[in-house]
């Protein structure tokens, strides 16, 4: 079907029409129907999208089911997938029913709520889809305004201050990354990724064809896509945001945050910053590595001192993205396939933790780690669902969250021994954490009085955990179905990347003997 990824795309943003045009009042029938109608979307893109997958050539590492179609100002509306995005795609499109599942209990303009979440799914698919920088910048800072609107409307009792605060943070940095765009629009006349990510050097090193970004150019446009994905991450020093928005988001909100939202910048490093400025980026790794160091043993610190169980959550996240960044600019096979893994499998545990912690703060409307105590004594099921998943973010052999670390220390291990035996500790410190809430949550004698009848999960609520806990133990006991699909586009990634920075690193070399 030439259109697939257009059709996968927008069918929420066609079902959140239906919703805005059709739907009124808001009595229980009407809330209801809301639910269905977002839930029925959302499964419907998730089973389109796996024709995506079935019809994906993993050995092609081109894209692929490109559309392209003239649109705005001379400007190209182009799609398409490869081995790198293509997971991505179907991580929203698995993550999202789920979502709309936990939110079931919504209480407050439901049809609203269900539309921001349809709206926001749609930016997300458009993100992972685009093969044109305009596009892509649209989808990528469109995606901030129903997020925000989730937090600042439905959230906690300082949702305003965490919403501005999100928004503002991410908006500051995509607007470097704008800057950049216009800058590569200037130099090589074309908005097109696939044009772009193209080298193809002549037998002279000072002359080229195709498009090569001069080293100091190269530099400046990093930092401007950088600045972007980032704060999207987030990085430390700029992941302050992060804590603040999954306290006062809705469970849904989070979960979305976590699973998907973070992976964009991740994606984008792999999208931009390794293929299209591998000189700048080969300089400027060091800087990364120490940053992602960082984050994971500063953040991990934090996580343990935390009374907040969503706020303990969000720091373990900050920590973990920490070995993405590692892994995708030590650009080697090992090192960028463990961190697209460890971003579809922290979609998958994140996502489950931060859903772990809104089944109790449901029933007692508290995410203080002291006011729990004992759970096992009254919730079995959900004793057993969150420990599965504790031990998957602690990176459990067996369990998805281990094969993505993994990956990424070896990867890390092959260019600097140092940053790997940091990062290292962070294992350590990610058990110290993950262990110590467990212990204070679940363990223990049932001795406060507000637990003596809080009851054990819903049929509902172990069906959404249902999925997560398959793919969380699936992906870690058979790990090549991720790696079957990314190793070739990682492979050509890491080629190309190598080889542009060698014959630029020439180009460089002869013309400054020159």
């Amino acid at each position: 079907m030439s259109n697939l990824l257009s059709i996968t795309c927008f069918i929420p943003a066609v079902a959140a029409l239906i919703l805005g045009i059709f739907l009124r009042g808001e009595d229980e029938a009407a809330q209801r129907n809301a639910k269905w109608v977002a839930l029925i979307a959302t499964s419907l893109t998730f089973i389109v999208s796996l024709f995506i997958l079935f019809g994906f050539d993993p050995s092609d590492t081109g894209f692929q089911f490109v559309e392209e179609h003239p649109w705005l100002l001379g400007l190209e509306y182009k799609m398409g997938v490869d081995g790198i995005s293509v997971l991505f795609v179907l991580l929203t499109t698995f993550i999202m029913p789920l979502t709309i599942a936990a939110s079931w209990d919504v209480k407050t303009r439901v049809k609203e709520y269900m539309i921001a979440f349809l709206v926001l799914e749609t930016l997300m698919l458009g993100v992972f889809m685009a093969l044109d920088l305009v596009l892509f910048y649209l989808f990528f800072e469109a995606g901030l305004i129903p997020m925000f609107l989730i937090i600042g409307i439905w959230g906690g009792k300082e949702r305003i201050y965490a919403s501005f605060k999100f928004f503002l943070y991410t908006f500051a940095g995509s607007v470097l990354m704008l800057v950049a765009m216009v800058a590569m629009y200037a130099q090589a006349g074309t908005t097109d990724i696939e044009t772009l990510l193209t080298f193809q050097f002549a037998s002279d090193p000072i002359t080229f064809l195709g498009i090569r970004f001069a080293a100091g150019l190269q530099t400046l446009l990093w930092i401007g896509f950088f600045a972007s994905f980032a704060v999207k991450m987030p990085m430390w020093p700029v992941h302050t945001w992060l804590p603040d928005a999954h306290v006062q988001a809705p469970t849904a909100g989070s979960v979305v945050l976590a699973a998907i939202l973070l992976k964009m910048g991740g994606y984008g490093f792999l999208r931009f910053s390794l293929p299209m400025f591998p000189e700048a980026s080969a300089d400027l790794a060091p800087l990364v590595f120490w940053m992602s160091a960082i984050a994971i043993v500063y953040t991990s610190l934090v996580a343990l001192v935390q009374e907040d169980m969503k706020k303990l959550i969000a720091y373990s996240s900050v920590a973990h993205m920490g070995y993405v960044t590692m892994g995708i600019f030590a650009a080697n096979q090992q090192g960028i396939d463990g961190a697209i893994f460890q971003m579809l499998s922290h979609g998958f545990i994140s996502g489950a933790l931060f859903l772990c912690v809104g089944v109790i703060y449901d029933r007692m409307h508290t995410r203080d780690i002291d006011a729990y105590g004992g759970l096992v004594n009254r919730m079995p099921a959900y004793a057993m669902i969150f420990m599965l998943f504790t031990m998957a973010n602690v990176g459990l052999p067996g369990t998805s969250g281990f094969v993505g670390e993994f990956l990424t220390l070896m990867g890390i291990f092959q260019v600097n021994t140092i940053i790997a035996a940091v990062a290292t500790t962070g294992v350590i410190l990610s058990a110290a954490y993950a262990l110590w809430l467990y212990r204070r949550v679940v363990f223990g004698d049932l001795i406060k009085e507000s637990l003596r009848t809080i009851s054990d999960m819903t049929r509902r609520e172990k069906a959404i955990f249902a999925p997560l806990v398959v793919m969380t133990l699936w992906l870690g006991v058979y790990p090549s179905l991720i790696t079957d699909i990314i190793g070739p586009s990682t492979e050509a990634l890491v080629q190309n990347y190598e080889t542009a920075t060698a014959e630029g690193r020439e180009a460089t070399r002869v013309a400054a003997s020159h």
